[in-house]
């Protein structure tokens, strides 16, 4: 495990940041980073009673951190646009959009208050459906940023474009393959329209490597009356194989705040198969550089969520 010094966040002052899951693991260690460094964070998360939870463990260290909590459900499409909507009223700029929550291995097949397969559902279309509400207060801002959380996993994703939600068939490891890899093309293509409709958005990408969080039990238990034990779930949360929450979060908080990010860049750990290590640009598969199948996903993903950007 690496032991580099945590990452300089630049100040955010001023900025207004949300971070999806910000109630645990990751996004709780990037709301207390963001905070520490300025930034007014909204706390966006599914379980109210966890985010205050959460909210009141930013602040033991940080007593004046700008904290706004908000009910934030990626597995109902509902959930999402009443989320945007008050966003919206604030009539405040979003400087950053961290998509960070996701589910993982789920064992068997469940599905989205929607009707989607639940890793693809949340992870990839709640961020998609997310980004497509918020982008009025995004393109609002001076240099806004969307992060959006893939994984090594991306490795073994393929978009069944006949199959996105596995109603034919169904694994664990290689829908949340697709799930990721999924938020990669998104992320990707997010910028090209950026670019081609003058928004002013940067998109990035980043993974957090093998990184000790309750996304490594929670999903993989789901629907299980006994604990899982499986040995991918358990090489996950080996210490000598991965790393805690505070450097895992580092990618993503690299991604985004660093000045020396451009859009399209995908951020992870640099130690061995990126797996530990501080942040630096990170390997990606070619599927996830098809922008073919990038535009082929946006157009579905809109088709399936009735959203068009």
């Amino acid at each position: 495990m690496s032991t580099a010094p945590p990452l300089s966040i630049p100040d955010q002052h001023g900025k207004r940041v949300i971070i999806t899951g910000a109630n645990s693991g990751l996004g709780l260690e990037a709301a207390r980073r963001l905070s520490a460094a300025g930034a007014h964070v909204v706390m966006a998360a599914r379980t109210a009673e966890k985010n205050a939870h959460a909210a009141e463990t930013i602040r033991k260290t940080a007593p004046n951190a700008s904290l706004q909590l908000e009910s934030l459900d990626l597995a109902s499409l509902a959930s999402v646009q009443a989320f945007a909507d008050r966003m919206a009223a604030e009539k405040v700029p979003t400087d950053i959009l961290i998509n960070n929550a996701g589910v993982m291995a789920v064992p068997t097949r469940h599905t989205t208050e929607d009707g989607f397969e639940l890793q693809f559902g949340t992870n990839h279309l709640g961020h998609f459906a997310l980004t497509a509400r918020l982008l009025p207060t995004l393109t609002a801002a001076e240099a806004p940023r969307v992060v959006t959380l893939s994984s090594v996993m991306h490795w073994i994703g393929r978009i069944r474009f006949g199959d996105l939600n596995a109603e034919k068939k169904y694994n664990a490891w290689l829908a949340y393959g697709q799930s990721k890899l999924a938020n990669l093309l998104f992320a990707h293509e997010l910028q090209r329209r950026s670019d081609a409709a003058g928004w002013g958005l940067l998109s990035a990408a980043a993974h957090p490597g093998s990184s000790r969080t309750n996304l490594q039990s929670a999903g993989p238990q789901l629907g299980r009356d006994k604990p899982a034990n499986a040995l991918v779930e358990r090489f996950m949360q080996s210490p000598g194989t991965s790393q805690d929450a505070e450097q895992g979060a580092e990618p993503e908080l690299f991604a985004a705040t660093w000045a020396s990010i451009s859009g399209g860049d995908y951020v992870g750990p640099t130690g061995a198969f990126g797996l530990t290590g501080p942040p630096g640009r990170a390997k990606q598969s070619r599927r996830a550089l098809d922008q073919r199948v990038a535009m082929r996903l946006w157009t579905a993903s809109e088709d399936l969520t009735g959203i068009d950007f």
